[in-house]
């Protein structure tokens, strides 16, 4: 293809000719006053020298014609796999593919948009991204060879920009894949905090939306706290929203699971479910701390306790029994009156943990606020007892209602000779003194620089788990779990000697810190539980059990399938096992007894959300840009026409009902060489301007 145009390459400046023109214009002037003979002579011969002088040439450009390109956005994302979808979709792309492919002036560029595709930037972190799809294909492409985008999806976009914000001059036409009529329930968080208080409550506001035709007006919506198999159900108002309360009671990541039951039409259930995340944390750590008679580990406790940020501690010393008479002045004494009531009744279960060291009964706490402490450990608290020799005697706090919780009863015997603590088979295996420094390992004795202690309390273990043992194997260390609480028995009040760095001394910092932690039920010092980490591609499964477990692990993926993974014994109460993962959501794991909760990638994904198949979104941007919505259930493939611009882009056909979508021509080319040949040759041009002067000069001469 050629164009020709004309072109100009004055043989002198354009200011030389013009003034030369400007003086010639001035003396045909004065002739023209003087009406002299052969001024329309005189004038041809001046325009042919100024012509002369601009250097007319004619430009022949070859040029070769461009195709135009389309882009045809295809949506592939999981909410495509819904009903008819899918089918739908590879029809209309083979059709647009046949239409376009057997013509010579269009080129077409088909992009897939698969799951998981990565957002523009600014963009929602997951969800369909269709319009980053297109940024994408479009930096390849000369815009002015643009001739239209056709995307082919549900609608559900999560990156549509305004019809503004879109900077494309072609038409945009949106192909739907869905039915219009097909209505769905979903189950959305409208408001949900990621924190909460232990010991209290978080509300979250949710809502369950049913298609407009729907009649019911309530329903069951079922919660389950961390995989736990038993559920309560509520019942919600449809199209409303609702304030559901969650109990946090306990530290570190409570996962809730929330299932609403199936509504009259459904697309898929997948909405139906959603997963919210709460960590627990502690406002402050509420001690009580109740030391009987002074001995020289009463320092060890308090400060450990008040070296910690994060407790709040209350230390009473029972220093002056009520039996005391010596006859001071009561105004005289400063020492303040034990609040009893207050601690015991009023403000026990405001307590996080209670601690007795080397307490023994000299009738300061009646046996009625004892049995309160007894029933405060039934109902979820923790109790710590460190022992003297008064746990021994008649006065001990084992002659108490308190008896009902302590798992070790006293013999009445007092061992005081040196003895090393020895961490026995299960304490291996548990986490509060597994992996202690200077532990030693299975089978051995503890390491020469754990410090010696003195005394030791016999007991009989009734109940729990003997994690240490001391002077002639007996129990040193016992937990135990009574109803809803915890307790712990350190039989020995000479753990201060490590503390001094008796002999070396010994880990007595973090056996506490440990110890406390394992009654506060954090959920890292849990001796029974699975852990899931994913870790790249893989899971990472860790059993922690006190006894030796080789059963495998049921893995359900979001997905509903199921895999075994066999599990490996790593010591340190461990077994560990692994499995490749390759679906977004939360996996289910149980081996029987214990179970799990993991989350990889969006828990709630936007994909999901919404299912129902909408134009909402792509109509004002199709509009914007003169395209079309053709709903693809309703109608045939529309037919593709080419449409020069500024003219309709999309309509239906003449006498049918069959819709048409236009792509706009751009004529566009490249040049491939330039040709210059002069307008007049330029002895032509002289041959021309000298007749004109001879034939006025003839004139002239008549």
């Amino acid at each position: 293809m050629n164009a020709i145009s004309l072109g100009w390459d004055p043989l002198f400046p354009i200011t030389v000719i013009a003034a030369l023109g400007a003086v010639s214009a001035l003396i045909l002037a004065a002739g023209l006053i003087r009406r002299a003979g052969g001024l329309a002579l005189r004038a041809l011969a001046v325009v042919g020298i100024l012509v002369a002088l601009g250097n007319p040439a004619v430009i022949v450009e070859q040029r070769q014609p461009l195709t135009d390109i389309a882009v045809v956005i295809v949506d592939d994302t999981a909410s495509q796999a819904i009903g008819d979808r899918r089918d739908r979709t590879a029809a209309a792309l083979a059709a647009v593919e046949e239409q376009l492919g057997s013509r010579d002036d269009i080129e077409v560029r088909v992009v897939h948009v698969a799951p998981g595709d990565g957002p523009a930037r600014g963009g929602p972190v997951d969800g369909t991204h269709l319009f980053a799809a297109l940024e994408r294909a479009l930096a390849d492409i000369p815009r002015r060879r643009l001739a239209g985008v056709m995307m082919i999806t549900d609608g559900q976009i999560h990156d549509a920009p305004t019809p503004e914000a879109l900077n494309i001059q072609a038409p945009l036409h949106a192909l739907i894949t869905g039915d219009r009529t097909a209505g769905d329930r979903k189950l959305t968080v409208i408001e949900a905090p990621n924190f909460g208080i232990v010991g209290e409550q978080v509300e979250v506001v949710i809502r369950v939306d049913d298609p407009p035709t729907a009649d019911r007006r309530q329903a069951r919506l079922q919660l389950r706290r961390d995989g736990e198999t038993q559920s309560r159900t509520v019942l919600v108002d449809i199209g409303t929203d609702h304030v559901l309360s969650l109990p946090i009671d306990r530290g570190g990541t409570s996962v809730f699971e929330l299932a609403v039951e199936p509504g009259p039409e459904e697309l898929t259930e997948v909405n139906n479910r959603t997963v919210i995340v709460v960590n627990g944390v502690r406002d402050r750590l509420r001690v009580l701390l109740v030391s009987g008679q002074p001995h020289p580990g009463e320092r060890t406790w308090r400060n450990l306790l008040k070296a910690d940020p994060s407790v709040d501690l209350v230390h009473f010393t029972i220093l002056r029994p009520p039996e005391k008479q010596d006859g001071t002045p009561v105004r005289e004494l400063s020492l303040i009156a034990f609040p009893i009531r207050e601690l015991f009744e009023i403000k026990l279960h405001d307590f996080d943990l209670i601690i007795f060291d080397n307490y023994e009964r000299r009738g300061v706490l009646p046996q009625f606020y004892l049995a309160n402490i007894a029933d405060y450990v039934n109902a979820g608290g923790a109790l710590l007892e460190a022992v003297g020799p008064g746990f021994a005697s008649p006065l001990s706090l084992y002659r108490t209602p308190l008896a009902e919780v302590l798992p070790g009863a006293p013999t009445g015997d007092i061992i005081e000779e040196g003895f090393r603590a020895r961490v026995t088979d299960p304490g291996y295996r548990h986490p509060v003194t597994a992996a202690l420094p200077g532990a030693g390992t299975p089978g051995g004795t503890a390491a020469a620089d754990w410090g010696r202690w003195f005394r030791h309390i016999e007991v009989t273990a009734r109940s729990g788990t003997v994690l240490m043992d001391g002077a002639r194997e007996n129990p040193l260390l016992i937990l135990d779990r009574v109803g809803e609480g915890r307790v712990a028995q350190l039989l020995s009040d000479q753990i201060w000697l490590w503390a001094r760095g008796y002999e070396g001394g010994g880990p007595h910092a973090e056996l506490l810190r440990r110890l406390a932690h394992w009654l506060m039920k954090e959920p890292e010092l849990e001796e029974d539980r699975l852990v899931a980490l994913v870790q790249g591609d893989r899971m990472a499964i860790t059993r922690h059990s006190l006894e030796l477990d080789d059963s495998p692990v049921e893995v359900t993926f979001p997905s509903g399938r199921v895999e075994l993974v066999p599990m490996a014994e790593a010591g340190g109460g461990q077994a560990t096992g692994s499995i490749q993962v390759d679906e977004a959501g939360l996996y289910h794991l149980s081996d029987g007894s214990r179970t799990t909760l993991s989350a990889i990638g969006a828990l709630n994904p936007l994909e999901f959300q919404s299912v129902a198949a909408t134009d909402e979104i792509l109509a004002p941007i199709a509009a914007a840009t003169g395209g079309g919505v053709v709903w693809l259930a309703d109608a045939s493939t529309p037919d593709l026409r080419r449409v020069q611009r500024d003219r309709e882009m999309a309509g239906a056909a003449a006498g049918g009902t069959r819709p048409w979508l236009g792509l706009q021509r751009n004529g566009d080319s490249i040049t491939l060489g330039v040709a210059e040949v002069p307008l007049l040759p330029a002895l032509l041009i002289l041959l021309f301007t000298l007749l004109s002067l001879l034939q006025a000069w003839r004139r002239e001469g008549r």
